[in-house]
């Protein structure tokens, strides 16, 4: 069960609130406290966690800034209903890429990036710089020669953003920075998956966005995009 205090976790996050905040937020995600059920009481996860009130409502307060939870007085603290949980929340986003089951989140992340990722290699198209070119064409080389599959990701996730960046539009900018820690771990595991001649196509489809950013082809990186994407939801979700 996800909702246990555990001293190894405590030293790697370093701070009370943030202990509770991290064990407490993984479990509602989790599903081990649905939608609309009640919490713990206060003293309860003070006990659970060896921590004092103060600290219990400090966590409080930050799981109800993310939407996860609502507290009225006389009544308690409750789950809120999935469709109020603030998916823009990068902690939000990481407990829910590191669900056992994370297929439906998947197929939203997916979905939104399909919405978002091809409009801005679009407009990079049209603003792209040779060098900027240049270097999307070395992160490409990169993702070509990583040593190991977290290098492969690192390359995978700053050629993406770097796309976003180069859009030139700071909302789209900003998504890439939120959902980085979903898409860090989405692309690890793709990585971990990919045979020789997978990842040969792999790295040719990230090459065909560069090519047509390089010659200013708005609907072909739309196109290329949308081609990458579409084949690592193939890769992590076969039909």
């Amino acid at each position: 069960m996800t909702f246990v205090a555990t001293g190894g976790l405590g030293n790697q996050i370093g701070n009370h609130t943030d202990r509770v905040v991290e064990q407490l937020g993984r479990a509602i995600v989790a599903g081990e406290y649905p939608p609309e059920t009640m919490i713990p009481l206060d003293p309860d996860i003070s006990e659970m966690f060896d921590v004092s009130r103060t600290v219990v409502r400090e966590a409080k307060k930050t799981l109800i800034a993310k939407g996860l939870i609502q507290s009225k007085a006389k009544v308690g603290t409750h789950v809120r209903a999935v469709s109020e949980w603030n998916m823009f929340d990068p902690d939000v986003l990481r407990w829910h890429a590191a669900l056992k089951n994370a297929r439906p989140f998947l197929e939203e992340l997916f979905e939104i990036r399909l919405i978002f990722e091809p409009a801005a290699a679009g407009k990079a198209a049209k603003r792209a710089t040779d060098a900027e070119c240049a270097a999307l064409a070395r992160l490409c080389d990169d993702l070509a020669t990583g040593k190991d599959r977290a290098a492969v990701a690192v390359a995978d996730l700053e050629f993406h953003k770097m796309i976003l960046k180069l859009s030139g539009n700071r909302f789209l900018q900003s998504l890439g920075d939120l959902v980085q820690a979903a898409l860090y771990s989405l692309f690890i595991a793709e990585a971990n998956e990919r045979n020789d001649q997978e990842t040969h196509d792999f790295v040719e489809r990230h090459r065909a966005i560069v090519t047509a950013i390089t010659a200013g082809d708005a609907d072909g990186a739309q196109s290329a995009m949308q081609a990458v994407i579409m084949a690592g939801k193939r890769s992590e979700m076969p039909a």
